[in-house]
């Protein structure tokens, strides 16, 4: 049923569920397990902070980068211990459009993303899980 399964991952909590659910389906079906970890663009207001410092906007994007390689680590451990194999990916961009490229490209059979608890900017999570829902080329699993 479903042999390449990806988890949306990032930093927060909610991620870190839908991880978990994905290895337990991936160790249960066998399939092939993915990460990827949209990395969108510096916030517009470096461009001002870059007048002061014009090495600023390369060391920030740096250390996301290296966040994002300690993140992937977390991920490979915690997975290992299942005896089973992770592939993590970078991509860079607009989030929703970076995970489906990346879900077409992968050919994945489902993608298991973390649902964000309501807060006051639930329209704004909400409408980019409905974007990938909407737009995602395989099956979406919603893990809260």
């Amino acid at each position: 049923m479903f042999h390449r399964i990806v988890a949306a991952y990032n930093e927060s909590p909610e991620s870190q569920r839908a991880l978990e659910t994905a290895i337990r389906l991936a160790s249960s079906l066998h399939a092939d397990l993915h990460t990827v970890t949209a990395v969108d663009a510096l916030p517009a207001y470096t461009a001002f902070a870059a007048v002061a410092d014009p090495s600023l906007p390369g060391e920030l994007k740096q250390d996301r980068l290296r966040l994002y390689e300690e993140l992937q680590e977390k991920a490979r451990v915690q997975v290992q211990v299942h005896g089973i194999e992770v592939q993590n990916h970078l991509v860079e961009g607009q989030p929703v459009d970076a995970i489906i490229q990346f879900l077409r490209r992968q050919k994945a059979d489902l993608v298991v993303i973390g649902l964000h608890p309501h807060d006051l900017h639930i329209s704004r999570l909400w409408s980019k899980v409905f974007e990938l829902a909407q737009d995602a080329p395989c099956s979406v699993l919603g893990v809260h």
